[in-house]
């Protein structure tokens, strides 16, 4: 990423039949061609939640990306909101285990 590049955080909860389909993987590559830095998790309610910092216009392309899942998944929507720069990311990386 461009040192100078304006960089911003979204924060996208994706619904549907998105976990035990690869999604956080297929998230985790899609943030990656980008260069976007966060994190992908499986959340309790069935979701996965992305967190990512990267220019608006590659935070858009990844957005669109979401919404088309993996294969196997059926993504019903993506709930997006605007969040704080978070400097604790320098790559994107899976959080969580199960």
């Amino acid at each position: 990423m461009k040192p100078n590049g304006s960089r911003i955080a979204k924060k996208y909860k994706i619904l549907g039949r998105v976990q035990g389909v690869g999604f956080r993987y297929f998230a985790e590559r899609a943030a990656r061609q980008r260069g976007l830095w966060g994190y992908v998790r499986n959340c309790w309610d069935g979701t996965v939640e992305v967190y990512a910092i990267g220019e608006p216009l590659l935070l858009e392309e990844l957005k669109l990306q979401l919404a088309q899942g993996p294969r196997s998944a059926l993504v019903t929507a993506i709930e997006e909101s605007d969040e704080p720069v978070s400097g604790r990311y320098r790559e994107f990386v899976i959080e969580g285990g199960w």
